[in-house]
């Protein structure tokens, strides 16, 4: 047996936005940074997307997969290339905290990308990822109150090359 509301009870609700679903806290790295600090960063903060800045500036979001695929040679051919390099030439989506939801997850499928993002100013303030979506459907949105931090990479690494005898 359903019990149905009435139409009276039903209320139109506000769809979320960009600004309530976002990560707030994220690891970034700059683009002369290489590709193995991508990947130690990615795997140390346990994340599959890596915004690369300029500052605060995004100039595009690093994927697991896109960096994986373009991997090549050992550590010290991936210490001594930009992940500048491993950017795509296409147009990135961004979107401002106020961007509803469903335009959002719009973006995302028409650019086929699974995460976008959230600038103010034109400085990188959050990120929506698929997973962000995923939690926004099934109710699991957090508080938004909490500003955002960017954090970018806080150390190199240089790879270790063993000595030849001589």
């Amino acid at each position: 047996m359903t019990m149905e509301r009435p139409a009276a009870e039903m209320t139109e609700l506000e769809p979320l936005t960009a600004g309530q679903v976002m990560s707030r806290i994220l690891v970034a790295i700059e683009p002369d940074e290489s590709p193995l600090m991508a990947w130690e960063l990615m795997r140390r903060a346990e994340v599959h997307h890596l915004p690369v800045v300029e500052g605060r500036r995004v100039l595009g979001i690093l994927t697991r997969e896109r960096l994986a695929a373009s991997w090549w040679g050992g550590p010290q051919e991936q210490s001594s290339r930009p992940v500048r390099a491993l950017l795509g030439r296409e147009r990135m989506p961004r979107v401002r905290q106020e961007t509803p939801l469903p335009r959002v997850a719009a973006l995302m499928l028409d650019a086929g990308c699974d995460a976008v993002p959230v600038v103010s100013g034109g400085a990188l303030v959050g990120l929506v990822t698929a997973r962000d979506v995923l939690s926004a459907v099934a109710g699991r949105v957090g508080p938004a109150e909490e500003p955002g931090e960017v954090v970018t990479g806080m150390f190199h690494l240089v790879p270790v090359l063993p000595h030849e005898n001589r």
